[in-house]
């Protein structure tokens, strides 16, 4: 018969810790729309989407307000004619770039690996 293991309080805050992380920013989009304004600074709605090769209209603005709601971007609206919407990442968005580096190097260093 197999052993149950318990898991100390603190083990259990950092899986849920992850698991809170995966779902803010899970799916096929988020990270690259973050890392785009990473790498970008402010952009507009059709710069980030032109950027973000594939993401379809709807997707983009559907996470774009998801990550509004969540304090990671700041959307603003410019009175021009016609009125201009930019994205920039907000400082609390900011303190993702070391995870976003990660995620980019390591890709990098799988890509190599596995075209070896």
């Amino acid at each position: 018969m197999k052993q149950k293991i318990e898991l100390s309080p603190q083990c259990k805050g950092q899986i849920r810790a992850i698991g809170d992380t995966m779902e803010l920013l899970g799916g096929k989009w988020k990270i690259k729309i973050i890392g785009t304004l990473l790498l970008n600074g402010t952009m507009r709605f059709m710069e980030l989407k032109r950027a973000v090769e594939g993401i379809a209209p709807k997707k983009l603005s559907k996470d774009l307000q998801e990550l509004e709601l969540n304090e990671l971007i700041t959307r603003t609206v410019k009175e021009t004619k016609p009125i201009t919407v930019e994205y920039e990442l907000t400082p609390h968005g900011r303190t993702l770039e070391n995870l976003i580096n990660e995620a980019m190097n390591w890709g990098i260093l799988h890509r190599n690996h596995i075209l070896k």
